[in-house]
């Protein structure tokens, strides 16, 4: 039973969290979380769920109920009606907590309400905490058919994925961590709220994203940023005409990326402006993170590096045969096995026997390459990334780079459709960057920088791609 929050127990000044000008620190962090875990404990709550606005009250929340050893199932606060009534439905929490004055839709409206205060000033003992195979966290991931299914994390694999990337990012308790990402989800919430308590940090959470504030922060004490591609994007837009923003970037110990692939041109324009390379990582909901490059390792734009500490992972074919080729062409599923994974969709045991094969290994539902040097390269999604034209299997992510690189194009998603003739034809959906350059320039380019059977077919002009809440491209939504 080992405690997940050292500080907690040990730091007393040291600020801990901060949102806008409002922040705690661990003596007040411990004292707050501390009385609500022991409320939860007396009300013998079986789980809790998390109204998951960015703020002091949803990080008490989830800090509260991991000491009180109650699952937590955070919400997102854009939800919308129907998923919302089946997450209420399906994980059934014994109430909602909320920041005081937070507006909840009516689908909370059934469950007890319990505002979270953030200002207690008595200091209450800290319970002693469960085991390491206690659930902590059900996370809820929209899946490819039905309704979002609720991933079980154990405290087993937060502690395990944090502490291999200590070991990965050389992250200490000295640095300062700061992020604008929605906490509902494992990147903002687990990575970047849990990651530097648990390491006895600080994170500044910037509430809205925007490329003043991260230069604020940078230029002050945070040492670490996390971030998404969208994110990303909007500094290597900005970054060659904002010396304030090159600075503050060129200041940092470390940039990371994660979520969804970092497209190469924009990392290069970053580098070419600040000397940093920015850093990306590899984890989904029912593993949390599985690879990354290492801070101290080669900073390779387009791959998401080793496996981390603890991690196994292997590509399989089609067959699930393992393949032994690290050749940086070989194309396969990712399968990892190791003790980040999740426990199991909740209420869901046809699922999560499906997820796994007889002998422990998670089926991803990843593609990827893999470089002799063991660095990782994600091609794409099985069901909705992997392109099979000609006879050829084709990652839509390497497409995706190539366009990129035209000067004419701002953003791209690319997909297949059936084909009478190739099985499948690629169809490259463009936002361009003034005028739309034509479809046969478009080709050429990606033949000239691939090869010929990669270039697509068609090409589909847009203002705008669709993107969720973590700034991926729903490409269901494009095919639809």
């Amino acid at each position: 039973m080992t405690a997940l929050f050292p500080a907690l127990r040990t730091e007393q000044d040291k600020p801990a969290l901060r949102f806008g000008d409002r922040g705690l620190t661990y003596a007040e962090l411990a004292a707050v979380a501390g009385s609500l875990a022991l409320d939860l404990r007396a009300r013998q709550c079986s789980r809790v769920a998390v109204w998951a606005t960015p703020s002091l009250e949803t990080s008490v929340a989830v800090l509260a109920a991991l000491l009180a050893g109650v699952p937590a199932v955070p919400v997102n606060p854009k939800i919308g009606e129907r998923e919302l009534a089946h997450i209420v439905s399906d994980s059934a929490p014994s109430l909602v907590l909320a920041a005081p004055g937070a507006e909840l839709p009516a689908g909370l409206a059934p469950l007890t309400r319990l505002d979270v205060d953030v200002t207690a000033s008595a200091e209450a003992p800290l319970p002693e905490e469960p085991g390491d195979e206690a659930p902590a966290v059900i996370v809820y991931t929209s899946g490819t058919t039905g309704p979002p299914k609720g991933v079980v994390l154990p405290r087993r694999a937060i502690a395990s994925t944090l502490d291999a990337l200590e070991d990965a990012w050389q992250w200490s308790a000295d640095d300062v961590l700061v992020h604008g990402l929605p906490l509902f989800h494992v990147h903002g919430l687990i990575l970047g709220i849990l990651g530097p308590l648990r390491r006895g940090g600080t994170v500044h959470h910037l509430g809205r994203f925007s490329t003043d504030a991260v230069a604020k922060e940078l230029a002050g004490e945070a040492t670490m940023m996390f971030g998404v591609p969208t994110m990303y994007h909007r500094i290597a837009v900005e970054v060659g005409d904002n010396p304030e923003l090159a600075s503050a970037l060129r200041g940092a110990r470390l940039l990371v990326s994660g979520s969804a692939a970092l497209p190469v041109h924009d990392h290069q324009r970053i580098t070419e402006a600040t000397g940093q390379q920015v850093v990306e990582r590899y984890g989904m909901s029912e593993t949390l993170m599985n690879t990354s490059v290492r801070a101290d390792g080669e900073r390779r734009p387009g791959t998401v590096g080793v496996p981390l500490r603890g991690v196994e992972l292997r590509l399989v074919d089609d067959a699930e045969r393992p393949i032994a080729a690290s050749d940086g062409e070989t194309v396969g599923e990712i399968q990892v096995r190791g003790p980040n994974l999740f426990t199991e969709y909740l209420n869901r045991p046809d699922a999560t026997a499906e997820a796994f094969t007889d002998d422990g290994w998670f089926r991803t539902g990843d593609m990827a390459t893999r470089d002799p040097d063991g660095y990782v390269r994600i091609v794409g999604r099985k069901a909705t990334d992997i392109i099979k034209s000609g006879g050829y299997k084709i990652g839509a992510g390497e497409i995706e780079n190539a366009l990129l690189e035209h000067p004419a194009v701002a953003e791209v998603a690319v997909t297949g459709e059936p084909d009478d003739d190739l099985g499948e034809r690629i169809v490259a959906w463009v936002v361009a960057d003034g005028e739309p350059p034509a479809q046969r320039e478009l080709a050429e380019h990606v033949a000239r920088l691939l090869t010929p059977h990669k270039r697509p077919r068609v090409v589909r002009y847009l203002d705008a791609l669709p993107r969720n809440d973590m700034g991926k491209v729903m490409k269901r939504a494009l095919d639809a």
